[in-house]
């Protein structure tokens, strides 16, 4: 071979090296660096199917549950699987036209691209799921049926407290703080509630399934039998002091009301029952119906999602008077021996309050001032806390007062464990020098002594209060959870730590204040409060109410309270009612917190009052306007029946 050939057959060897060079890089590349083709080529081979978890179930006091897990079924579509299928039958199938089809299928490439997954009908109803079940070959691989787990309400209950979950909206997967990176396109999330609050607790975690699909795309078993999936965890379940008994009870008396109900348990803070009134059947935000039966629930004029335990505020009235005893007590301007001369009204600060009381002696002490709900005796209490020389000045005087309601819960958040709490008004220093423009006294406000004036409580605080006066000095935070199921963290310890807020009261300057209090049910204004056996402490309110309309301030109907607690010793119930525009506190707020505790107390109620119960049931104070335009009563008997309600009522009060 001559020699001049040897650099041809060098070119040719390195030139046929490059060329298996470059392939081997380009293959290196494709199958290592650049992982667009693999996934396509996954994408093609394998079905990637999420395993919704079920919720955390959510159980009373005496473990039954208020809410169960019911399978319901979600249409999904992979885009790029959508081949040769009848749309037209699919369309009448979800009662939709071709451009919401079209739309869909759109919207769906666009949130999770060609090769995954998305909702194309979330929860369908038993019947179209049933007309789907029947022909879905006809529409495979590209739609296939997933199961969904969703909430069902047994007692049909409990709307507020419990609260509702739906779809993670895009705004919150767009959120860049990192709250929502857990979840994706097609989750749900608890949106009040207990659902809101406790939504990492109850959520569980999806669960992942790999199948292996042939060359018509259809699945044939699991990816490496399985070594890939990831099993769905259930959420943990809750166990909360709530008596479902007490609650449906309370739900049925407030029926055709406006107001609130809160029960606590003063010696855990476990709240009992928390009635809103109108309320709605949780049934109602869960299932195929829940976007159209919200907006209806939205409109309608009872306000049903306007949770009034705890964020509406009142004025206490005549509740507030063993508020303003006890401060007056720890602060020391007076003994549980001190009396006022009061002959009808109070006129020691340049105009004359009348009192609804004029004979002598009728507020000789603590104990017979509060009996008699002397608003001069109170309103006099008042004035010596803010005034007293030894906070130099009313205006430290009015702070050392606010603190003390601050201290109690009044005037702040309390810390409940569900969402929507508001603070309530106490007229602090800052408010007091706005109303007045900088120049007050001690007088300006003298109606707070007696529960009116700027002084606003919500129900859940006027029921806490309780609580306080039950304790004799401390409370714990109210909440509805009072254990999480397989669960060691320090999530609730907080409702677990004693909140001390009268460290200066004696037992016998606490004895006049609740001694006063069981008065007034033995021979006062609340004696339909009286449980036989039970020694019952209450106070009842009429508080006045006051409205803006047309730019005029009007005077409506009184609002009728009624605060106590019982058993006196070792108390176990401790309750605020309030009933919008009824007038007396005894007329609707005493009947129905006394039937209330009876039941909590003995778990049955008297023969001999039934027909208060069934009064209560069967007495409207709405307006007839507002009754003439509510949807409410026919929203709330799709789910549970009138009958059905009854039934179920028949058979808590016959226990």
């Amino acid at each position: 071979m001559s020699v001049f050939n040897q650099p041809r057959k060098r070119v040719i060897q390195l030139i046929f090296l490059g060329m298996v060079a470059l392939i081997v890089s380009r293959l290196f590349f494709l199958q290592v660096v650049e992982t667009k083709y693999s996934k396509l080529a996954d994408a093609n081979a394998h079905l990637r199917k999420v395993i919704y978890p079920s919720r955390g179930i959510i159980y009373d006091r005496k473990g039954r549950s208020v809410m169960r897990n019911e399978a319901l079924y979600d249409l999904m579509v992979t885009p790029r699987n959508v081949k040769n299928i009848d749309t037209a039958y699919l369309c009448e199938v979800l009662s939709i036209t071709r451009e919401e089809f079209i739309k869909r299928i759109a919207n769906a490439r666009m949130k999770e691209g060609p090769v995954r997954p998305s909702v194309f009908a979330s929860l369908l109803t038993p019947e179209t799921y049933g007309k789907l079940q029947e022909s879905m070959y006809m529409f495979q691989p590209g739609f296939e049926l997933v199961l969904r787990p969703v909430r069902s309400y047994t007692y049909g209950a409990g709307a507020h407290i419990l609260g509702y979950i739906s779809e993670i909206s895009p705004s919150m997967l767009a959120d860049s703080s990192g709250r929502f990176s857990a979840y994706q396109q097609g989750d749900y999330i608890g949106r009040t509630g207990l659902e809101n609050t406790y939504e990492s607790i109850l959520m569980g975690q999806r669960g992942i399934q790999y199948l292996v699909k042939d060359n018509l795309n259809r699945p044939q078993g699991p990816l490496e039998n399985g070594e890939f999936d990831t099993a769905a965890v259930a959420g943990k379940n809750l166990r909360l002091a709530l008596d479902i008994d007490l609650q449906v009870l309370g739900e049925a008396m407030m029926k055709g009301k406006v107001g609130s109900i809160v029960a606590i348990d003063p010696q855990t803070g476990g709240i009992l029952a928390m009635v809103s009134g109108p309320t709605f059947d949780p049934n109602l935000l869960s299932g195929s119906f829940r976007s159209q039966n919200y907006n209806k629930l939205y409109l309608d004029t009872t306000k049903p999602f306007f949770n009034r335990a705890v964020q509406a505020a009142y004025p206490p009235g005549s509740t507030f008077k063993p508020i303003t005893g006890l401060v007056a007590l720890d602060e020391g301007v007076v003994t549980p021996d001190f009396g006022f001369p009061c002959s009808g009204g109070y006129g020691l600060c340049g105009r004359y309050i009348r009192c609804t009381h004029h004979n002598p002696g009728h507020a000789a002490n603590m104990r017979t001032a509060m009996a008699n709900s002397c608003n001069s005796y109170f309103m006099h209490l008042y004035r010596l806390s803010v005034d007293s020389k030894k906070w130099g000045g009313v205006v430290n005087g009015q702070a050392k007062w606010t603190s003390y309601l601050n201290l109690m819960g009044l005037g702040r958040r309390l810390g409940i464990d569900i969402p929507g709490e508001v603070r309530g008004v106490v007229p602090d220093t800052a408010r007091m020098n706005y109303v007045y423009r900088g120049s007050w006294n001690s007088c300006s406000e003298v109606y707070v002594g007696m529960g009116q004036g700027q002084l606003i409580l919500t129900p859940l605080q006027m029921a806490n209060a309780m609580c306080i006066i039950a304790n004799r000095g401390y409370y714990y935070i109210p909440h509805f959870v009072q254990s999480i199921d397989n669960d060691n963290s320090a999530l609730l310890n907080k409702y677990k730590q004693k909140v001390s807020v009268a460290e200066h009261i004696s037992d016998e300057a606490f004895s006049s204040v609740i001694l006063g209090m069981e008065d007034v049910v033995t021979k006062g204004t609340a004696r339909g409060a009286q449980i036989e056996g039970v020694e019952v402490c209450g106070k009842t309110g009429t508080a006045e109410n006051k409205a803006r309309i047309d730019g005029k301030v009007v005077q409506l109907k009184d609002h009728s309270l009624f605060v106590g607690f019982a058993p006196r010793d070792n108390p176990k119930i401790a309750i605020a009612v309030i009933v919008e525009n009824a007038g007396f506190g005894s007329t609707y707020a005493v009947p129905i917190a006394s039937i209330l505790m009876e039941k909590y107390l003995t778990d049955t109620i008297s023969a001999k009052r039934m027909p208060i119960v069934q009064k209560m049931m069967e007495t409207t104070t709405m307006s007839k306007e507002m009754q003439a335009k509510s949807k409410i009563d026919s929203l709330n008997n799709m789910f549970i029946t009138s009958t059905e309600r009854d039934v179920l009522l028949r058979k808590i009060l016959s226990k």
